[in-house]
């Protein structure tokens, strides 16, 4: 994998914490340290909107981050184009001749292939990555050589 993709990752981390700490700068704008000492006895509806909205950006941030991790996960990894045309492969039924379900995503400009389980029965299954040769063409008409052989 090129040092892009993480790049990219890392931009993309950097520009949501930006993000969500302007948001945390707001909330404490918003809602001030009080001095009293007993304030939250006494400003009872003021310190539980508070933990509402520092509860609300805990959620914006954990889902901001799933989001991030998703979309990187479905990136060429030599282009960072969103990988295309998910193909299915395998069968429960037929396992032993096709071999268990999978998803196939392809790269457009023919770089990789990511394959993942289509069925995630054991936990985290870690997708596959498989990159492509330069020269897509020289691959293509290969299986169909080894096919036309006798």
């Amino acid at each position: 994998m090129g040092m892009r993709y993480w790049a990219w990752f890392l931009a993309k981390l950097v520009v949501a914490a930006v993000g969500l700490r302007a948001m945390l700068k707001l909330v404490a704008r918003i809602f001030p340290p009080n001095k009293d000492p007993l304030a939250p006895l006494n400003d009872g509806i003021r310190f539980l909107l508070c933990d509402l909205a520092l509860m609300l950006c805990f959620l914006i941030f954990a889902g901001a981050l799933y989001l991030i991790v998703r979309d990187q996960r479905y990136r060429c990894r030599v282009c960072l184009r969103r990988l295309r045309m998910p193909i299915a492969t395998g069968s429960w039924s037929r396992i032993l001749q096709f071999g268990r379900p999978r998803i196939e995503y392809i790269c457009t400009y023919g770089h990789g292939t990511l394959s993942e389980d289509d069925l995630h029965i054991s936990g985290l299954s870690s997708a596959q990555w498989t990159p492509h040769s330069e020269d897509i063409w020289a691959e293509l008409c290969a299986s169909g050589k080894e096919a036309n052989r006798p």
